[in-house]
């Protein structure tokens, strides 16, 4: 009897699972047979890539205005100190070395800060 516990549980577990899934948004697929089905929509990266996104943009906004502020030498000299340091400090010389990109958008900044 405990085994048909369990199973139970765990099919119920799954379909609730399922159900929450299908609130946010579900498809309907045709199969071989010609029997509709209605399976979850997998918007789950949605969220995650607008995240990444913005928070690479909020970095790069970040990267333009230290150099902008410190100019390019100040800057090398920050990162070099940084990279004799610790393997986190290197991590984030690597992080924060001037690359073209921010270099172009450090240029097209500059005279708003003149």
């Amino acid at each position: 009897m405990s085994d048909a516990l369990t199973n139970f549980r765990k099919r119920d577990a799954a379909l609730r699972k399922k159900h929450l899934r299908m609130a946010r948004g579900y498809r309907n697929r045709l199969k071989s047979d010609g029997l509709i089905v209605q399976e979850p929509d997998d918007k789950l990266g949605d969220i995650g890539l607008r995240l990444l996104s913005f928070a690479l943009v909020v970095f790069m906004g970040f990267k333009v205005m230290v150099l902008t502020g410190l100019g390019a030498e100040a800057y090398s000299l920050h990162l070099a100190h940084l990279a004799e340091g610790s393997v986190y400090e290197r991590a984030g010389a690597w992080l924060m070395q001037i690359d073209p990109v921010t270099r172009a958008l450090a240029a097209l900044v500059a005279p708003l800060f003149a």
